[in-house]
């Protein structure tokens, strides 16, 4: 039986973007990482890259078939542990549901 390696991100999800009742924000976007339920515990997560990772069809390079929009966690949204993060470029709106991963790096302890 080998090692497994220890995964250096947390799983997230997101969720779409900052909006209120008419507006809606594309350059920020709402995360859940998953196992954070107050905003006490985001503010280990302040500072860290997210990475949203897909699928595409035509490679750019061989067998390269997906591609990643880096992003870093920027602040927290509301009481639930929801942080907001911002991208490189905007998040499609098909990510929205999608699973993204929060890097536990650059670390801050």
């Amino acid at each position: 039986m080998g090692k497994q390696k220890p995964r250096l991100y947390s799983k997230g999800v997101v969720m779409g973007y900052q909006r209120s009742k008419t507006n809606q924000r594309p350059n920020v976007s709402l995360i859940k990482i998953e196992g954070v339920r107050t905003k006490k515990e985001t503010k280990f997560y302040l500072g860290k890259k997210v990475a949203y990772i897909y699928r595409v069809q035509k490679a750019k390079q061989k067998n390269q078939r997906s591609r990643i929009i880096w992003g870093k966690v920027c602040k927290s949204h509301g009481n639930s542990g929801v942080v907001r993060c911002r991208f490189t470029s905007n998040l499609p709106t098909t990510s929205f549901g999608a699973p993204c991963r929060v890097m536990l790096y650059p670390s801050n302890i």
